[in-house]
């Protein structure tokens, strides 16, 4: 192997050893896991009887409501839904094709909040209960992580020094070389 193509693996190893992918900062790991999701999930909470299953799914003040069959998970389209969330009654409307909807006259409150719904389907008359846990938006006024630019900078300062001593040794190898050959000569 030449000193030139020695010289050139060197460098290409030490460009990839200080790249920015290559390394990863405190409290990251830049594996091969798929990414999380971006955005914070709504608030939402279940409630299940042996015939009804409930999910409700908390926008702001609105409160969208999901109702399946239990045994077959088929969505029941015709329903009276009346809900008590924290000891206050709500009455839902129909929203859509498999959707039921209740306008909250004001936000709720952080906290656990008990859920009973009792649901008319027809001949079917059932009483379901959950629990809906609001937490405060967590880490709301921080800002999104970035990189230092001054660690950046620094690997790249430590990869211009270790390139510059690679080329001082290689100069100095090739002219070690030349002296040999001229004394043999």
């Amino acid at each position: 192997m030449t000193s030139h193509s020695l010289l050139a693996a060197l460098a290409f190893a030490v460009l990839l050893a200080t790249s920015e992918a290559a390394h990863a900062g405190e409290g990251h790991d830049h594996g091969s896991e798929a990414p999380a999701a971006a955005g914070q999930a709504l608030p939402r909470f279940t409630a299940v009887s042996e015939a009804f299953e409930l999910v409700g799914v908390l926008s702001g003040k609105q409160l969208t409501l999901y109702l399946d069959r239990h045994a077959d998970n088929s969505p029941v389209r015709d329903a009276q839904i009346e809900l008590e969330i924290a000891g206050t009654a709500f009455k839902a409307a129909r929203h859509g094709d498999d959707e039921y909807e209740v306008v909250l006259p004001e936000p709720l409150a952080p906290g656990v909040l008990p859920i009973t719904a009792t649901v008319t389907a027809g001949d079917e008359v059932d009483l379901l209960a959950g629990e809906l846990d609001l937490h405060e938006p967590a880490h709301a006024d921080e800002s999104a992580h970035t990189h230092s630019w001054l660690g950046s900078a620094g690997w790249i300062a430590g990869g211009i020094a270790l390139l510059a001593l690679l080329g001082w040794g290689g100069r100095r190898a090739i002219g070690m070389r030349r002296v040999r050959a001229g004394v043999t000569a």
